[in-house]
């Protein structure tokens, strides 16, 4: 990183005696065509304490390669076998020496000043307090990117953060955190056994640990939307297994912290939004989670759809919509392209 003597690079007052040094942890598998954007993006920082962990999880492309063209003393690349994202992450952990911890994805980019705004925001929190930040999805160029605020974009304790998401208030991607670490030591590690929505169940351990969460709204960063290698579109057994899982193990411990009406409704529609998603596949994790939908007081969610879906689920029923919709997927991928539209 650029020096930081330099008068350009000088850290704002954060009122601690030193500046909090900040750690963030890129996991990447098979994804060189994305990563150098997203180290650039860690190394523009306006906040210049921080250091960078890359976890090269046994990529067979040119990850490494393009991870080790950056290494320098505040650059660590870390080479390991592939055991998945979440391993990725707690390896980086136990090399990570910051006060405050950010995650990033190897095709995901922050803002400039993402980091500056949201420690400057922590510095006059209550201690243990976590930043959120706005996020917008992109394609090829994040300068295109539209942000539209949803409800979870404010200040909140980490049970209403909860309620607010899975009711439908919207999500908040794992680089939109910035976590000290204290809380992470208190909320545990990444749950290694889970392959998909991993991110979720983590960070749901994380606000619920926390004293509350700071929006800073100034705390930008970029979701890559359309890369072929992301996990969070798997519907196969594995991924819509570790799904239902992290579901489970994330509606527990919000309904041990807070035992009330609102938040079993938002924990069935959290498990219904699982039924909405994977309906047909997996009927005995689906018929798990309508049980539990339904001891929690039941949810009105029903999934969405272009017009064919619509008119097809008014006449006979979203289940129906959902499965010739989900033959209609198939065999269009089975359908060769024309050649005059390939």
């Amino acid at each position: 990183m650029p020096d930081q003597s330099s008068p350009t690079t000088a850290e704002p007052c954060t009122g601690a005696a030193t500046p909090p040094l900040v750690s963030i942890i890129i996991p990447c598998r098979d994804a060189a065509a994305w990563l150098a954007a997203s180290i650039e993006s860690c190394l523009a920082q306006s906040w210049r304490n921080c250091d960078l962990i890359v976890v090269v999880d046994g990529s067979s492309d040119a990850s490494l390669a393009v991870a080790r063209s950056y290494e320098s003393s505040s650059v660590a690349v870390i080479e390991s076998c592939h055991k998945g994202a979440a391993a990725a992450r707690n390896l980086g952990l136990q090399h990570a020496r910051g006060d405050l911890i950010q995650f990033l994805d190897a095709d995901d980019v922050l803002d400039r000043d993402k980091i500056r705004t949201q420690v400057e925001r922590l510095s006059l929190a209550p201690v243990g307090s976590v930043a959120s930040g706005g996020w917008a999805r992109f394609r090829d160029d994040p300068s295109k990117a539209y942000f539209v605020a949803e409800p979870v974009w404010r200040d909140l304790s980490g049970d209403e953060f909860l309620i607010s998401s899975w009711s439908g208030g919207g999500m908040m991607p794992n680089f939109a955190w910035l976590t000290p670490r204290a809380v992470i030591d208190k909320a545990g590690a990444w749950n290694e056994s889970l392959s998909v929505c991993d991110d979720g169940e983590f960070f749901c351990r994380v606000v619920l640990a926390a004293a509350g969460i700071v929006f800073c709204d100034g705390a930008r960063g970029y979701y890559r939307s359309g890369a072929a290698s992301t996990l969070s579109q798997r519907r196969d057994r594995e991924a819509l297994a570790s799904t239902f899982k992290a579901v489970e193990l994330s509606c527990a411990r919000l309904l041990e912290q807070r035992e009330s009406a609102r938040a079993a409704q938002a924990c069935a529609t959290h498990y219904q939004r699982f039924v909405c998603d994977a309906y047909p596949a997996a009927p005995d994790l689906i018929a798990a989670a309508e049980r539990r939908v339904a001891e929690l007081g039941g949810s009105g969610l029903r999934p969405q759809g272009g017009r064919a879906f619509k008119l097809t689920a008014a006449w006979f029923g979203w289940k129906i919509a959902k499965r010739c919709q989900s033959v209609w997927r198939r065999f269009s991928a089975a359908v060769p392209a024309r050649p005059d539209r390939q």
